[in-house]
């Protein structure tokens, strides 16, 4: 792979390419993609989608608001935008014909990552991470799983297997009538976004962890094919057919997530009352001992400051980390020859195991979560159940009145029949999809005479 490729600035449906030495400094292109998602209908979605907890919850007599999916991808975002402009730096000074004969500044790699990152979510489920697993088995134990024959393999493996990741990539690229491309992004973006560049068959597990999950469904398979060949992504030798390995600048992404969940996740945890405040402060100072101030730690009266001090310090040394990492293994990365994320090479794993680990126990397994998970369960499959019956009923010619009138609940754009059996059952998950926590809760409620 090759850095000018990889920082295409073009967009869906040019005809020919975009310089970065012609583009227009007050608003580059770049930063175009991270406000079109700022604007987009699915990024404010995100406002009331679960990260971990249900929001808010009460503890003792006062509510504490935690990290939703919105604020959790800011954060992302803002965490990502350091990393790409830090290693921006060094890659031009190891490179410098992209800025003397491209034009490229080492604010472009920081844009890129923002705005990938702050669309890293945008497929997610609601109802937290439990919501694909909801949605994929409606498909392989719930009454879904009847649609097999109808469908290839890889159609059924898309929804048995359903994937924010991949929901996320038809989200910002999809075209719709009047909308051709989606929302149009730069093909660098689009190839940052993509953690798992591949379709959700063969399933050919490995140590590699572009092999973990996949990055697209079927039916953007077209534009999936157009887009690695215009960053030139290389083939991947356990999927030379179908998958691709990463963009570099995905390993920057996932870092800030990796970053801002295994901290602010911890931090959550901690305000919550979950975790011991002195316990987990230990965790923290851990992570950060060989760079905190401790006169200046010790100077903080409040348990707050001094959680958001760690906290703050966490997060600058693990940036430090994952660029060190990535700027040392950047020739392997461009060959495709690096296969575990930045901060399982970095200096700090042992630490962030440990915190992990804690957050499994404390956080990701305590009751507000697992009943989260449980009602969303049963919600996501009663709707997909609803929608999907009624949609085939009249695609089928069976349909009833009750159908017709169901089918007049959804948005214009998830009605259509006149289409393939994949295609309905696809874009009605994804719908679900597309809702927030409480959306989905009130359409529930509506929909089996809860409310009126």
């Amino acid at each position: 792979m090759n850095w000018e490729q990889l920082l295409s600035l073009r967009r869906h449906g040019d005809t020919g390419k975009r310089l970065r030495k012609e583009q227009n400094e007050t608003r580059l292109g770049f930063e175009v993609d991270y406000d079109r998602i700022v604007f987009s209908s699915a990024f404010r979605s995100l406002q009331d989608k679960t990260q971990v907890f249900p929001m808010p919850i009460a503890v003792g007599s006062q509510k504490n608001f935690v990290h939703t999916r919105l604020t959790h991808s800011m954060e992302v975002s803002v965490v990502g935008r350091s990393l790409g402009r830090i290693a921006g730096q060094q890659i031009l000074t190891k490179y410098p014909f992209l800025s003397e004969v491209h034009g490229h500044h080492f604010n472009d790699f920081g844009a890129i990552v923002a705005a990938a990152a702050l669309a890293h979510d945008i497929g997610n489920p609601p109802f937290g991470h439990s919501g694909e697993k909801a949605i994929g088995n409606y498909f392989k134990q719930g009454n879904g799983k009847f649609h097999e024959d109808a469908l290839t393999p890889e159609e059924f493996q898309d929804l048995i297997d359903f994937e924010g990741n991949a929901n996320g990539f038809k989200l910002l690229t999809e075209s719709r009538e009047g909308v051709p491309g989606g929302l149009r992004l730069s093909y660098a973006t689009l190839g940052a976004f993509i953690k798992y560049p591949k379709g959700s068959l063969p399933k050919r597990p490995s140590k590699n962890i572009v092999d973990k999950k996949f990055g697209f469904f079927q039916s953007e398979k077209e534009f999936f094919a157009e887009l690695v060949e215009e960053i030139g992504l290389l083939p991947n030798p356990n999927h030379p057919k179908t998958g691709y390995l990463r963009h570099p600048l995905t390993y920057l992404v996932e870092a800030a997530d990796d970053i801002c969940y295994t901290i602010i996740d911890f931090e959550d945890g901690i305000n919550l009352g979950l975790i011991p405040e002195e316990y987990a402060l230990e965790y923290l100072i851990n992570l950060v001992k060989d760079n905190i101030n401790t006169k200046k730690y010790n100077a903080m009266t409040t348990s707050s400051d001094r959680l958001s001090y760690l906290r703050a310090l966490a997060i600058s040394t693990l940036i430090g980390d994952a660029v060190d990492v990535f700027v040392k293994n950047e020739e392997k990365i461009l060959k495709g020859e690096f296969d575990v994320s930045l901060l399982d090479k970095g200096k700090y794993t042992a630490q962030i195991d440990d915190i992990i680990k804690l957050s499994i126990e404390k956080i990701y397994q305590s009751t507000e979560v697992v009943d989260k998970e449980l009602a969303g369960y049963r919600i996501i499959s009663d709707l997909l159940d609803m929608y999907t019956t009624a949609l085939i009923n009249v695609k089928e010619g069976r349909d009833t009145n009750y159908d017709r009138l169901l089918i007049k609940s959804l948005p214009e754009n998830y009605r259509n029949t006149d289409t393939s059996i994949y295609k309905i059952l696809l874009d009605t998950s994804c719908f679900v999809a597309s809702l927030s926590d409480s959306a989905a809760v009130h359409i529930h409620d509506k929909l089996t005479g809860r409310k009126i």
